[in-house]
């Protein structure tokens, strides 16, 4: 979108940027196109992979990871919306109806994504997940 945009990082998240880094290198991107470091690695490259995998485009794609991220934060974890579309990268409408609120929230969004990160690690370890029937909401 040509336009700059921090992303707050959770630990559990840099230590694998971290762990990547001998082996992607001191490039541009950590995850630069198969064709040129010059560019970054596309959407079709993550849904290729996610194809060899064995996860079908109505199962998964790789945008379908924002969305499920998106989801999870709001109805499982409660975050506040307006810090999940700011990590997200989505335009926003201040109270004044201002198209861009260009408020970044920083430390919030790093703690929401490592609450998110944590989460997601006891989701990895087997912690007791609980279902939400549909139309219910937990907050």
């Amino acid at each position: 979108m040509k336009v700059q945009h921090l992303v707050p990082l959770s630990t559990q998240a840099v230590e694998i940027l971290r762990a990547l880094q001998p082996i992607t290198g001191h490039g541009k991107y950590v995850f630069p196109s198969i064709r040129t470091g010059e560019r970054c690695m596309s959407e079709n490259t993550i849904n290729a992979s996610l194809r060899s995998l064995g996860y079908s485009k109505e199962m998964m794609t790789g945008h379908g990871f924002r969305a499920m991220a998106r989801t999870i934060l709001d109805e499982v974890l409660g975050e506040r919306v307006d810090l999940i579309e700011h990590q997200l990268a989505h335009a926003l409408k201040d109270p004044n109806g201002r198209a861009y609120n260009r408020t970044a929230h920083l430390p919030a969004r790093r703690e929401m994504m490592q609450r998110w990160a944590d989460y997601l690690d006891k989701l990895r370890i087997g912690a007791d997940v609980i279902p939400i029937a549909a139309g219910q909401t937990q907050k």
